[in-house]
């Protein structure tokens, strides 16, 4: 019997499988396909075979990045979740999915990469915890410039920049987007009978994220918690396909109550900060005597122990012989 792939994701946090749209898109088709994948989640990206995540990496050691690469090589593995789907359906599944790519997409990415508070209080912080030293110095900014760099790339306009006017009109087309979803759904369960689809795993990926995050700024999480379909929607999923993730949330809320467990933690994240300052400050002279700063500074001490010459220092024959 062929090894299964095996597929890396970004870890969970706020009761969801994954932090990451892409990563919850393909984990909740996989879900819903019976895909048997091995799952590895993850907080640093450069353990994945792509350097990047999501990633599959096929028993054949292909290694698939995008979602919709993911999907349809599971598709090829006869993990079809779109089988019993008519033309027409398949059809609007397709035509929704691109909507979320146009107008949902960019608004999520400036909720949680752009937008100052949520990105400093939230993302920022989140990565930092969790992804290991020395990365977590760096790799967050560097993947804020990547969504940057790919929220322009889907708003076609390479000079796009934050602000109050771009904040509106991507948060306007988000929220329609959200109500031609809750549209669709209507009193279903799933957007096409009792079995869940690809068109659920890319709705489940987008609003997951905004309806369990805890963004300072929580514009979109506000108008989806007003589409009542479309929050028991996402709940729903969490339920009957990812119950542990949901269980590890209550007993973290739990353990992080100021009446139990908070203050025990304490002592660890110091410990954790102290090491990490240590380290840095060994990076540092480490950098210091790569680059000769030492041996500048030894040379400047060795012109103390010798007294100048005061009337030689500055004189202005000296000057001028320069």
């Amino acid at each position: 019997m062929a090894a299964p792939d095996e597929l890396f994701c970004w870890e969970g946090d706020w009761g969801l499988p994954s932090v990451s749209t892409d990563c919850l898109v393909v984990l909740a088709y996989a879900q819903f396909a019976g895909a048997p994948l091995k799952l590895r989640k993850i907080s640093n990206p450069w353990r994945s075979p792509s350097g990047t995540l999501p990633a599959l990496r096929t028993n054949q050691k292909e290694t698939l990045s995008r979602p919709s690469d993911i999907i349809i090589h599971l598709r090829k593995q006869k993990y079809n979740a779109d089988y019993d789907l008519s033309a027409k359906e398949g059809a609007d599944s397709l035509a929704f999915i691109s909507l979320m790519e146009e107008k949902l997409k960019p608004a999520l990415i400036y909720a949680f990469w752009v937008e100052p508070k949520n990105y400093v209080d939230v993302t920022r912080r989140w990565y930092a915890d969790h992804m290991p030293f020395p990365l977590n110095f760096f790799l967050p900014g560097r993947m804020q410039g990547g969504q940057l760099e790919k929220l322009r790339l889907l708003r076609g306009d390479e000079s796009l920049e934050a602000g109050e006017e771009l904040e509106k009109e991507l948060y306007r087309d988000a929220a329609e987007c959200m109500n031609l979803l809750s549209q669709r759904l209507g009193s279903h369960k799933f957007f096409f009978g009792d079995s869940p689809s690809s068109l659920d795993a890319y709705v489940f990926g987008h609003l997951a994220p905004i309806l369990k995050s805890k963004l300072p700024n929580g514009k979109l999480q506000q108008h989806l918690k007003s589409l009542e379909n479309l929050t028991n929607f996402c709940s729903n999923i969490l339920l009957l396909y990812f119950p542990q993730d949901g269980r590890e949330s209550s007993s973290q809320k739990t353990s992080y109550s100021p009446e139990s467990g908070d203050f025990d933690h304490v002592p660890n994240k110091r410990r954790k900060q102290l090491l990490s300052a240590l380290v840095a400050l060994g990076a540092m002279l480490s950098y210091a005597l790569l680059t000769g700063m030492v041996s500048v500074q030894h040379v400047q001490q060795e012109a103390l122990e010798e007294p100048p010459d005061l009337q030689k220092i500055g004189s202005p024959d000296d000057e001028e012989g320069d």
